[in-house]
């Protein structure tokens, strides 16, 4: 992540994660202007236990390629939006992975951050049980609020 904007957005993702009591690490590193700091990062939160990981991805978006070359844990990619295109150079660069380092490429933006959250929560949910109950909890909470809308010609 590079800008304050970038931050804002992957606000969404980390919001998400502690209301499904998800324990997780921030941290803002570059593929480009960190290499040694992301790769030693990747590495001691994997033997620590982690077992996703979720990049901003903005402009050219190599930080996720670059955590998923150097991890076998699954890696979600959230583009950014950029001033060049709206987020679809950013979009193209993730979704574009070479085929044998893959990225799960999410929407750009805040709907890519709060997704990537929730996957990431599915994903963890398959070997916890209560996660898998929060998980549940919250997609419930999620219909009610659109039932609740009811009709909005009224």
């Amino acid at each position: 992540m590079g800008s304050r904007s970038d931050w804002e957005t992957m606000e969404h993702a980390v919001e998400t994660l502690r209301r499904l009591e998800i324990p997780h690490e921030v941290r803002v590193l570059s593929a480009h202007r960190t290499p040694a700091a992301l790769e030693e990062f990747v590495a001691d939160v994997e033997e620590r236990g982690c077992q996703v990981f979720v990049a901003a991805a903005g402009g050219a978006a190599h930080l996720a390629g670059v955590v998923a070359s150097k991890t076998l844990r699954p890696v979600l990619g959230v583009p950014m939006a950029t001033s060049l295109a709206g987020g679809l150079d950013s979009l193209l660069s993730t979704v574009q992975m070479p085929a044998g380092i893959p990225v799960g490429t999410l929407a750009v933006g805040r709907a890519g951050a709060v997704n990537a959250a929730l996957l990431a929560a599915a994903i963890l949910a398959r070997t916890d049980e209560e996660l898998a109950a929060r998980l549940a909890r919250y997609r419930e909470e999620q219909s009610q609020a659109v039932l609740e809308v009811g009709d909005p010609s009224r």
